[in-house]
């Protein structure tokens, strides 16, 4: 909860203000038994009815008093509750936005979530019934046993031993209770997981007709869910009737000690009342906390696993070289570079070396799981290699600031993602200043203006979430155009052209080639033909490149190389 407190501001005002709502209120409700028991003194035992009318009156208005002081104080508490958690939420999006690659994969997509919505709203509600109960039943305690001490303190002492049993009791309680909390939050991001994952493979599930098989896969882990939910229940469960109880002996015990005084004379009626009144309002006020208590185990799992969030520092850190002092233009090189990916036995990438200069094009081609998407990977810092250096413009990538090395890259990753709104918001991604014209060049270069030119409402087409309501080509084009958008120094494609049919390939590699200008572009491609007027073609093989140079020059060194084109181009073509 500390680290939580750090990045959520409180208004001091609003708690100054909640505070003194809340003593009023507790006023105000302590008074009413010490005006009760006047009037059984003053009215009812004396027959006087105008007293009991009179005392009748101020207790209506106090209890009016109390009501109008306790609607406010909740007013308040919702409040401050709703802006910790608004601020809460801001801080998180904030920190995730911040994360590396692997700091995502860390944490896992179903978890984020989990923790950034289920998790806060647990811990706006602990909130609000701290500050709305928490804050006045501790209050109403102590007064009442103050009270309850002034009006008839023989009987008193029966809280001595009704209390430590109550706090006892809630205590065990609350131990077991808390690690039965912190599994569920576990299992709850489990069948996120599965359901988030179930959602993305709908097609495949389909296709493939596995929908009773994934349905027992979440059956199962739902009950295994739903088995631990029902083992916290059965132990927070026990508490309400421990205190009812416990409640309901204290009372008894209270009203028979009580009437023996009464009898001795040593207590009049009205205290032994207003006395009882005390002691129910103390044992009240202990079953409100226990409300409090209750929520206490399931809040504090979610604070945690929240603080655990916010406490993860990217691996990823900025540097401070200033972008203009750079002495070279388009250009990147990577040195003796080592890379694995977190938690892997082995580096999947061994000793890479190569450079890309203005206008050039490289490209990498391999096999399947060879390592050529987590070269172009490190070019943005998406993660840093193990050993070995990157360098853009002479410079370590390290040494710039995220904001500034990203601002030379247009990255188009292998995954194509769009985001819900219309075609000029997604491109204006690239380019949050651009306009029609902007979208004219870019959609051209990219071919994909032969389909938007058909949308009905042209670049204010709606775009679907993840861009569902286009096919798989339309999307590439899509994430090529906006990547065109952004005009950058550096064009980085993994495996941009796969959905694309060979003429289409070949106009944008054309367009892209007149229009890149002095713009290096590193290209991962499965297909051959993708690639023959590269510059330079990268051949990966088991992490480690195995072939450089161009097309014809690879055909004679490179036996891997000259099998893949064998295969897709035909001994005859060669």
């Amino acid at each position: 909860m500390k680290t939580i407190l750090k990045h959520v501001k409180f208004k001091s005002k609003q708690l100054v203000a909640l505070f003194f709502l809340i003593l009023l209120s507790a006023f105000g409700q302590m008074l009413l038994p010490a005006l009760l028991s006047k009037m059984i003194s003053l009215g009812v035992v004396t027959g006087e009815n105008r007293t009991i009318w009179m005392f009748a009156a101020i207790m209506a208005g106090v209890a009016v008093f109390s009501c109008l002081i306790s609607f406010g104080s909740v007013k308040i508490a919702s409040g401050i509750s709703t802006s910790f958690a608004a601020q809460l939420r801001d801080k998180v999006f904030s920190t995730v936005q911040s994360f590396s690659a692997a700091d995502l994969d860390q944490f896992g997509t179903a978890s984020l979530i989990t923790r950034s919505t289920s998790d806060i709203t647990n811990v706006q509600n602990f909130l609000t019934l701290l500050l709305r109960v928490g804050l006045l039943a501790p209050m109403m305690a102590i007064a009442g046993l103050i009270f309850s001490a002034s009006t008839g303190g023989k009987v008193s002492f029966v809280l001595l031993f009704a209390i430590p049993v109550l706090l006892i009791v809630l205590t065990i309680i609350m131990i077991f209770a808390s690690r039965y909390s912190i599994r569920l939050r576990s299992k709850l991001d489990h069948i996120n997981h599965l359901f988030l994952e179930t959602l993305e493979g709908v097609r495949v599930i389909r296709a493939f007709n596995k929908q009773k098989t994934e349905c027992t896969r979440f059956e199962n882990s739902n009950e295994d869910y739903a088995m631990t939910a029902m083992t916290a229940g059965r132990i927070t469960s026990i508490l309400m009737p421990a205190i009812s109880v416990i409640f309901g002996v204290t009372t008894a015990a209270v009203l028979g000690v009580g009437s023996y005084y009464v009898e001795l004379g040593s207590m009049e009626v009205g205290s032994l009342v207003a006395n009882s009144q005390y002691i129910s309002m103390v044992l009240t006020s202990v079953m409100m906390l226990s409300m409090v208590i209750m929520m206490f185990p399931t809040s504090y799992a979610c604070a945690k696993r929240i603080a655990e969030v916010l406490n993860t520092k990217s691996t990823i850190v900025d540097g401070s070289f200033p972008l203009e002092q750079r002495p070279l233009r388009s250009t990147v090189e990577f040195r003796n570079v080592t890379f694995a990916y977190p938690g892997a036995d082995e580096p999947v990438l061994k000793d890479i070396n190569f450079i890309s200069k203005p206008g050039e094009i490289t490209a990498i081609i391999g096999g399947t799981g060879r390592g050529k998407s987590s070269i172009v990977k490190l070019i943005p810092r998406l993660y840093d290699p193990l050993f070995g250096e990157i360098l853009i413009d002479g410079v370590n990538i390290k040494d710039y600031s995220l904001k500034d090395l990203r601002s030379l890259i247009g990255y188009v990753p292998q995954k194509n993602k769009l985001f819900s709104g219309n075609i000029a918001e997604n491109l204006n991604f690239g380019n949050e200043n651009g306009n029609e014209k902007d979208w004219n060049e870019a959609a051209k270069i990219a071919c994909a203006n032969e389909f938007i030119e058909k949308k009905q409402s042209g670049f204010f087409d709606p775009i679907a979430q993840g861009g569902t309501n286009l096919s798989g080509g339309q999307r590439q084009r899509m994430a090529i155009a906006r990547a065109i958008m952004k005009k950058p120094e550096i064009y980085v494609f993994d495996d941009s052209f796969s959905a694309l049919d060979m003429k289409t390939d070949r106009q944008l590699r054309q367009n892209l080639k007149e229009s890149i200008g002095d713009a290096t572009m590193i290209i991962v491609a499965q297909r051959i033909s993708s690639i023959l007027n590269a510059d330079r073609i990268l051949v990966i093989d088991d992490g480690r490149i195995i072939g450089n140079g161009t097309h014809k020059e690879l055909l004679e060194s490179c036996s891997l190389y000259r099998e893949i084109a064998e295969i897709q181009l035909g001994k005859e073509n060669l």
